[in-house]
């Protein structure tokens, strides 16, 4: 697809969350498949998982594909080496709240600690990934106290919930991932500068990647 800029680039943010549904297994394969009865998802929902066992999943957002009546794949998620799932449930998301507004969005974080392993017998280091750091958003809006898309985020920062995020680019790629917004909605700037306002989303899990 190419080199991709920061244009024509659509942010999204979870507005509803829909019934949570059981989900009774997921296969240890790529891509991963949900066993959970008649759960009513379509082909391109995208859903939030909670899982027992199954950690690397738990926090999860992935998108649903090639759904059966009990059935739906996680795309994208490659479950053939991750812990065994013994419980948990699924919910769809409703991407409801946009914004116009954001003058720049940096990512940081999602890299491994290295444990260090070495022992006594060793010539040299051996490391092994422990766990990764947390996924941190950051960026500015053009300050604006009526904008829906702040005033959601706002809100969602005050009180303290988790919401889903998707970025999508020009070409369709897409990134979601789940995270604590944390926005004031304070204005900041220079004399004769544009009036911006900070903000920043806390992920928690692990994000996911689609190319359309």
């Amino acid at each position: 697809m190419g080199t991709k800029t920061w244009t024509n680039v659509q942010v999204a943010m979870q507005s509803a969350l829909g019934s949570s549904k059981t989900v009774s297994a997921v296969s240890k394969a790529n891509p991963a498949v949900a066993t959970s009865a008649a759960h009513g998802l379509a082909n391109g929902d995208f859903v939030i998982v909670a899982a027992m066992g199954m950690w690397q999943l738990d926090t999860k957002t992935a998108r649903v594909a090639n759904v059966t009546a009990n059935t739906f794949e996680l795309e994208g998620v490659a479950s053939t080496n991750f812990d065994t799932f013994t419980s948990g449930s699924a919910q769809a998301i409703t991407f409801g709240y946009t914004f116009s507004t954001m003058g720049d969005f940096n990512t940081s974080g999602g890299d491994f600690e290295m444990i260090d392993i070495t022992t006594i017998h060793d010539v040299t280091k051996k490391t092994i990934p422990g766990a990764a750091s947390a996924v941190e958003c950051s960026g500015n809006f053009n300050w604006d106290p009526a904008d829906a898309g702040q005033v959601a985020m706002k809100n969602a920062s005050e009180a303290r919930v988790l919401r889903a995020m998707k970025i999508q680019f020009s070409d369709g790629s897409k990134w979601v991932f789940t995270g604590y917004p944390g926005y004031s909605g304070n204005p900041a700037g220079n004399a004769g500068a544009k009036v911006t306002s900070p903000f920043k989303i806390g992920g928690y899990g692990r994000p996911s990647f689609y190319a359309t």
